[in-house]
């Protein structure tokens, strides 16, 4: 059954392709990410030819996603399951181009309730993977003057903006290719998730594996906005991993 989906998916994004995009359609916009899935209320429908696109509020802010068309109620909360990242990938039907969109299957549709969210540290987009199988033991903290854990990075990001951290923690989400740079989501057992100062966002060159226990070194940033709903009011930017 997965094989199939898989190959079913890959004969979607190839028709979304070749009839939506033009032949020359750079390589950062071909599909570089495992498939990943989101929820969001629905804030904005278009449906053109076989498609329907959806821009969805998620707790990350803003993001735009499409599947084969659907009755989607404008308010609704939807799931898009199993998806593609494209990147820079222009619509003719729409005349827009989406800096990253995905590509999926519609899933469930609930109520959705207030999560008072705002600017956060969650994930840009979510892995199909569930949370609770990562192994979230804590980790030691790095070593060294600037050496911090997740919850004094988050708590203290005012002090530390524009400084160069060093973090230890374990990987529990990693996105790779997106917009440049690889997205890595590390905790390390401080924090609660409650305010959002158990998880913080790194981006790197650098490529890990969810699971894996790495110390990272780079520059805080507060209130960044990459666009297309990625936004954060902390993550640690131009990482090195060891």
């Amino acid at each position: 059954m997965k094989a199939l989906l898989a190959i079913c998916m890959l004969f979607f994004s190839t028709l979304v392709i070749a009839s939506e995009t033009p032949a020359t359609m750079p390589p950062a916009a071909m599909p570089t990410a495992p498939a990943v899935s989101m929820t969001g209320k629905v804030l904005e429908v278009k449906d053109v030819d076989s498609y329907t696109f959806l821009r969805l509020k998620t707790r990350d802010g803003e993001l735009w996603a499409a599947v084969m068309t659907a009755k989607v109620r404008k308010g609704s909360t939807v799931t898009v399951e199993n998806g593609v990242v494209m990147n820079n990938f222009h619509s003719k039907a729409l005349n827009k181009t989406f800096p990253t969109i995905l590509f999926g299957t519609l899933g469930s549709a609930t109520a959705m309730a207030p999560t008072g969210h705002g600017l956060g540290t969650a994930y840009p987009l979510v892995p199909g993977k569930k949370l609770e199988t990562i192994n979230e033991a804590p980790v030691a903290k790095a070593s060294g003057a600037n050496a911090y854990t997740v919850s004094e990075i988050v708590t203290s990001s005012a002090d530390l903006k524009d400084k160069t951290v060093q973090l230890r923690g374990r990987v529990v989400k990693f996105n790779p290719s997106i917009m440049g740079k690889n997205w890595i989501h590390l905790r390390d057992g401080s924090g609660s998730a409650t305010d959002d100062t158990n998880d913080i966002l790194v981006t790197s060159q650098s490529e890990t594996r969810v699971g894996d226990v790495v110390t990272v070194k780079g520059t805080v940033r507060t209130d960044k906005d990459f666009g297309s709903g990625y936004a954060y009011k902390v993550l640690i930017e131009e990482a090195t991993l060891e």
